[in-house]
């Protein structure tokens, strides 16, 4: 068996310097004195290896792979002398910061107890917005989506600064769902790198899913799938019809003032109002919601008499707004109003079919929460209330 020697190779190679690499531009080793490179290894700090190239007389070896910026490198080299002496060295590097950062803000916001209904999306508010259909590819590959149990999902760009997250069908009751924004220094576009990790992690309880009939005048509670109470209630009369519809609670006012000069009606209109409204659980943005109507009794379960929202007497609209939380699902179905918008006025979501929801990730794929992504093709306002 030949003899090896080991011999310190550090003044055969030339290492990049240690500080200050434009991530931009690859890391290259070379050897000196008739030496030779026999392997090279990059490793940043996530014990990722950055690909990269030895030349065909192993005289060189260059980076391939993507930089981060702000990021320190492990660079270990070995090398041949020549005259049968081989050995180690080690050196890092560490990329200069990028000029521009993109930093991400998730939501919801979890601050409480981070408990939500099954119909909550997740939804990511970038820094700046993002055009460029390679820039978007990069922003997905950032964001994580991991859930127990599973499911699939898909991400939305609802526009240039905006996404949006949610599996085929509504969350699994009792889930719990962690997404991250977690890939810092890497290139996002040219001049633009990831800011800093962010993550958020919320919990879903009971599926709650309440069906709002504006034709019989009567709304259905289930809860996992049981229905739970039919409560008599009146939804918008013509010309305030209330939207058609899956909507998803956006919050809840023990009490909360609502006049009707937020909607345009005019202080000496028949129509005007200004009223103290107790237990109200709001589903739009605009100002729809699900409250006490204690003025209208005699229609509810007969007629549809209010401004948009859906009324229902005080000991029910009590009951509901305890069983009822940010992120449960409320349908409207058989109103004369216009359908629910799909974003900007709440989560309207998921009246956007799968087929369609899926063309506007940028990747064009799903995403398995078990932690892995389906690589294949995807087939698939100002607060205004109303009474």
């Amino acid at each position: 068996m030949e003899a090896v020697s080991t011999v310190d190779v550090k003044p055969l190679v030339h290492l990049p310097a240690a500080d200050g690499l434009d991530p931009n531009l690859p890391i290259s080793v070379t050897a000196e004195k008739g030496s030779k490179l026999t392997d090279v290894t990059v490793t940043g700090p996530d014990g990722r290896q950055v690909v990269g190239k030895l030349a065909d007389d192993q005289r060189s070896w260059q980076s391939v792979g993507r930089l981060a910026a702000g990021t320190k490198y492990l660079i270990r080299v070995a090398a041949d002398d020549g005259d049968g002496g081989r050995g180690e060295t080690t050196g890092t590097l560490t990329t200069a910061q990028g000029r521009a950062r993109l930093s991400a803000e998730l939501g919801p916001n979890t601050s409480g107890s981070g408990l939500y209904g099954v119909g909550q999306p997740l939804t990511v508010k970038l820094s700046q917005p993002i055009k460029d259909p390679a820039a978007r590819q990069e922003v997905e590959r950032s964001l994580k989506v991991v859930s127990e149990p599973a499911v699939t999902g898909s991400w939305y760009w609802v526009d240039d600064s905006n996404l949006h997250f949610r599996p085929t069908e509504y969350w699994p009751a009792h889930a719990t769902v962690k997404f991250t924004f977690d890939r810092p220094g890497t290139r996002i576009a040219d001049g633009l790198y990831e800011g800093d990790a962010v993550s958020r992690t919320i919990r879903t309880g009971d599926r709650v899913e309440v069906l709002i009939d504006a034709g019989s005048h009567y709304l259905t509670y289930r809860r996992n799938g049981e229905v739970v109470n039919t409560i008599p209630v009146t939804t918008g009369r013509p010309g305030f019809s209330t939207r058609n519809g899956i909507k998803v609670v956006l919050g809840q006012e023990a009490s909360v003032r609502m006049r009707s000069s937020s909607i345009g009606i005019a202080a000496d209109s028949p129509d005007s109002f200004d009223t103290n409204v107790r237990w109200a659980t709001r589903v739009t943005w605009s100002g729809e919601y699900v409250h006490a109507a204690p003025w209208s009794l005699s229609s509810q379960g007969v007629e549809n008499v209010s401004h948009g929202c859906t009324g229902m007497s005080t000991a029910n609209a009590k009951w509901f707004f305890d069983e009822t939380r940010v992120g449960d699902v409320v349908q409207v179905v058989n109103s004369l109003g216009k359908a629910m918008e799909p974003f900007g006025n709440g989560f309207g979501d998921w009246n956007v079919s799968w087929a369609e929801w899926t063309k506007h990730s940028a990747l064009g794929r799903t995403v398995n929460t078990a932690g892995r992504a389906e690589e294949e093709a995807v087939p698939v306002g100002a607060l205004v209330p109303q009474v």
